[in-house]
This record gives C-alpha cells, structure tokens and sequence, in this order.
C-alpha cells in the first residue's frame, strides 16, 4: 500500500476513528492475526466458526492500526480502532479506492476451471514486456480481490485479477470491484453447482463479469467449451467477444499439437500470423490457456512471437509433474478437482509417454450437490476407452468410480485403500521407474499426504 494513512482507511470505508492517531501509515492488509506484521491494518473477519475481532489486541502487539465492528464504547488504546458497520464490507472499499488509484488495464480472469492456471500464463506472457501485476495465491474471493487490489503500486503497467465465485450475485461484486478493461471466461463445469443449480445459471453468473467491465472492453470466451461456444447468443452479450481454443474457427488458436515427455509443442494461429510454441506443460487444456495468454498479450501490443518466447521456463502452482529418480514419475495434481479437471489431468496422463504402466489415483469431488454419485461414476466411464493400467480410489463418493470400471469388460485393475497413507505404501511397493501416476481429488481429502509421503521415502 503506497503512502496510505489511517486517515486515508477512515475516508475510504466511512468508518470512525475511536482512538489512535490518524496519521499513522499503513503498509499493508491482514486478517490473520498470527501472520501479523509492522505497518499492518488488521481486519477481522467474522467467519462461520470464528469472530476474529477477539484476537484484535494481540494483533495490535505488532500491527498498526485495527477495523472493528464490535467495540461501540469508549476505546482507550494507543493504536487506532476504525469502527465499521461491517468489516468485510469495509475492507471491498478499501480494495476499490485503492484501484481508483491506479489507471492501468486490468485482465480479469474467471471460469469454472482453469482460472489460476490461465492467470498464471497471462501474466506470464505480459510479463515478456511489461510490469505486470497479478492475484498472489489463490486470492480470488470477496475478502481475496479487495486485498489483493490494496497491493498495487504506481510502479505496476498491467494487472491481471483472478475472480472466483461460488454463488449467485458474488461476481458482480467482484467485478464492480475490479472493473476490468479485458476478461477471460475459461469453463463452464460443475464446481459450485451445489449452489448454482445448472450449468447454463453458473455460465450466466460467470459473464456477468462484462457487467462492469469498461467500454470498449474485450472478451476472451473459449470455444472448445459447448456453453461458452454458444454464449455470445445465450447470454445477449453486446461487448467485443474473440474466441480461443484448438478448433480453427477461433479468433485465436492451436494446432499441430505435439505431446513430448514432459512438455507440448503447438502453433497458434490468429489470422494470416502464425507462431511456434514450446509449452512446458502438458494437456490439451493448458494448450487453450497458453493460446489465450497470447491472445490477450496480442491484444495489449505485445507481439505473439515475443510472448511465445516465455512459455518454454513456464512453471505453474497447480499441476506439478515430479520425477522421482530410480522410482517412478508422480503428476500431482492434488490442489482441487471437479469432473472437468479430473478428466483434464487423466487425458495429461494418458498423452504422456509411458513405457511402463499408467496409474491413477482418484479420491472424491466435493461441492458437487445432489449429482454427485452421477458425476462420479461419469468419471468411471470415461476411464474405460482409456491407456490405463490401474486406478486407485480413495472416499466414499470414489467408490463409484470403481464401480462403473468393474461392472464393464477392461482391463484396468482396480484398488480401494481406506486412508492415504496405505495408498503411498501400495504404491512405493509396486511402482517402477518407468511408471507414472496421477494423484487427483479435491483439497478436502488431502491427497497431498500421498504425494508427501512418495517424494520423502
């Protein structure tokens, strides 16, 4: 945060200041109170099992100043108290003020699936030729995106924002918050549906990003996607659309895909140009997000050919492949899972090259409401026409994957492991050097544990 005072907090969120001195800097935001530092605004959350206002004072030990939305009295302290009617609330308008600071384009990316990926590459390939600032972790939330928004600087030339939703209404919040020069919609799946009911309501809520993007803003829809294929009509969209994917029809896209041991090569089209790529990355799903990153780096005025350059040192937080020396190859991919990421990471596994057996080892998909058992075993048949040699479920809902797999002719063998640790130990005791697993499940069933356990041993 660049030259802001307790004054400038109480300004921006229409809060009172109950004690402390208004000309205190601020350099930064915090919610945790245990990762606390010199400078810092502490804002407490209410969540639904803890009220962080009750760790104020031992935040205060070390950070500057506090919000609160519960002391009503007198408060006597050195540092400053800022009353506000809701903590959460004040701390979007922080986010948004501190954007108003700032006129540089903002690329806002959003989708079902793929969205931190596909950031990763965007600021990857923006970063080729200017300083570009973009969403730290996964802070992509109603409380990420404010707190991501006060660490912008003047010194930044382009910023590119993850926005994820999980119910109705949060995206215009987000995006009224950011309001983006140019967005990228990636998937539509079925993460969250629990909550959004249907595909077509979380593909409406998704594009709502355009509701509060500027005028003449762009959009980037993919069209290897069904329901954004058919979006622009859907969904009445009025605002410049190009499309990306592998099909030659886009505005923007991919062919001559190769995938090597751990790498893809490809050439990305956009009218009469064409560029070679080096990916350092597999999956035809990351070969779309590589096609948008570049799309979007066109569309800012860096050249294709100047970006491509990047992708070859491209290392993403999400899908790590891992070789094990002497041991077997591990694609952990252990961060969350829908059914379309699922299948994404088993088709990575089934295009690399293998010369011993393929295993997968799949654990259950949470938010997925009352389709999930459907979903599951939707999983089980696409594993059937697949090069697989094994899968490994773990979870109740993964027993259905199982199920659809035994109940038709393959040759895929199949094992139930009660808990992660028998699952690493199965797999040290059958695994060989030419081998290679993927570990996939959503976050909840800390498959990482596995993942831990192999790169240990």
């Amino acid at each position: 945060m660049e030259n802001i005072t307790v004054k400038d907090i109480v300004e921006m969120t229409g809060g009172i200041l109950m004690c402390g001195d208004e000309n205190t800097p601020v350099t930064d935001i915090c919610i945790n109170s245990k990762e606390i530092k010199e400078g810092d605004l502490f804002v407490p959350i209410i969540g639904e099992r803890v009220d962080a206002h009750r760790f104020i004072e031992s935040a205060l030990e070390i950070g500057a100043a506090t919000l609160t939305s519960q002391h009503n009295g007198v408060v006597v302290a050195e540092k400053p108290y800022i009353r506000v009617d809701d903590t959460v609330d004040a701390l979007q308008r922080i986010g948004a003020a501190i954007r108003n600071r700032y006129d540089l384009p903002i690329v806002a990316v959003t989708g079902s699936v793929g969205k931190t990926t596909t950031r990763e590459m965007i600021t990857h390939a923006l970063a080729s030729a200017k300083k570009t600032f973009h969403t730290a972790k996964n802070f992509n939330s109603q409380i990420g995106v404010p707190i991501t928004l006060s660490k912008m600087s003047s010194d930044d030339e382009i910023a590119v924002l993850e926005l994820g939703i999980s119910e109705e209404g949060q995206m215009d919040i987000l995006s009224e918050l950011v309001r983006p020069d140019m967005a990228v919609v990636t998937t539509i799946g079925v993460a969250h549906i629990e909550f959004m009911k249907t595909q077509e309501n979380i593909r409406k809520q998704k594009l709502s990003v355009v509701h509060f993007m500027k005028d003449g803003g762009t959009l980037f829809l993919n069209g290897d996607d069904a329901l954004l294929k058919d979006a622009v009509n859907a969904e009445n969209l009025t605002c410049r659309t190009l499309f990306y994917g592998t099909e030659d029809w886009c505005d923007y896209y991919a062919k001559d895909i190769v995938y090597h041991d751990s790498y893809t090569t490809f050439t990305c089209v956009h009218g009469a140009e064409e560029v070679s790529v080096e990916l350092n990355s597999l999956g035809k799903h990351n070969v779309g997000n590589c096609v948008v990153a570049l799309a979007v780096a066109n569309e800012n005025g860096i050249p294709m050919s100047v970006a491509a350059k990047e992708f070859s040192s491209f290392e993403g937080q999400r899908q790590q492949i891992i070789r094990i020396e002497n041991k077997f190859t591990m694609i952990d991919d252990t961060y969350n899972a829908s059914p379309d990421s699922m299948k994404a990471s088993i088709n990575v596994l089934c295009d690399m090259p293998c010369e011993g057996k393929r295993v997968a080892v799949l654990g259950d998909m949470f938010e997925l409401g009352d389709n999930e058992i459907r979903y599951h075993k939707e999983i089980g048949e696409f594993l059937l026409d697949k090069t697989l040699d094994e899968v490994v479920v773990l979870g109740e809902l993964a027993q259905n994957i199982k199920q659809v797999i035994e109940a038709n002719e393959t040759n895929i063998k199949v094992y139930t492991f009660t808990d992660n640790e028998e699952a690493a130990i199965y797999l040290m005791a059958t695994m060989k050097p030419e081998d290679i697993v993927l570990i996939k499940a959503s976050n909840g069933m800390n498959l990482k544990e596995i993942v831990n356990i192999l790169k240990a041993e």
